[in-house]
């Protein structure tokens, strides 16, 4: 994957409302209504949903992100969330999930503009795989994420803790990345016990990644 730099050329000079309306049409093209029902209930939304398969989307986004900008897919990513159909607003969160973009500033706001929006699993999953990325990119943004850990939407908190799920995963982790993860650690103390199932699940999920690979220090966390 190779890094991406921003474009400075006007919205309107590349076409992209064409665009967002082509990206719509192609969704309603790629769209079942038996999957979009089963999406519908499995994430108990009450948005659109079109059933777009996720390999789909995946193609979608993919070829979306060789052909555009870094600026003109933060641009195309928002007016396919301001749509709010459930398919669009996940094509959107896979058209900024990528490890290396430059700059990412833009990607990053949007992102949290987005994240006390999140309202259901698919698009918290969605979410959380682009955040981390992010998070990665510039670990002192968990200051930003830190304030999530304690948000009224339940969604938001938990896609806190799923895009952290790095630091929890690593093999190798250097000085800085062991006090990251002593960070989210000390947040999830206080989330353990959480009267919500859907975090206790994340928490839960976060400290079986880190077991596999320091299971004393989580034996110590539950000991505590």
């Amino acid at each position: 994957m190779t890094d991406e730099t921003s474009a400075t050329s006007p919205a309107h000079d590349t076409g992209l409302t064409a665009k967002v309306a082509e990206a719509l049409a192609q969704l309603h093209t790629l769209g079942d209504a038996g999957r979009a029902a089963r999406d519908k209930a499995a994430n108990r939304t009450t948005r659109k949903t079109l059933g777009v398969p996720a390999s789909a989307l995946g193609d979608l986004a993919r070829t979306l992100r060789e052909k555009l900008s870094v600026d003109h897919r933060v641009i195309l990513a928002d007016a396919l969330w301001q749509d709010g159909t459930f398919d669009a607003r996940l094509l959107a969160l896979r058209l900024l999930t990528q490890a290396r973009i430059r700059p990412d500033d833009g990607v990053w706001a949007r992102l949290t503009e987005w994240v006390v929006q999140f309202d259901c699993r698919a698009i918290a999953d969605a979410g959380a795989g682009a955040i981390s990325r992010r998070l990665m990119a510039d670990p002192a943004r968990l200051d930003v994420v830190a304030d999530w850990m304690q948000a009224a939407n339940v969604w938001t908190r938990r896609t806190a803790i799923a895009a952290t799920a790095p630091w929890a995963k690593m093999n190798h982790p250097s000085e800085a990345d062991l006090a990251a993860r002593e960070r989210v650690l000390g947040w999830l103390a206080g989330m353990a016990g959480d009267d919500r199932p859907v975090i206790r699940q994340a928490v839960e999920g976060w400290l079986r990644d880190l077991a596999k690979r320091d299971p004393a220090r989580v034996a110590a966390f539950r000991r505590a």
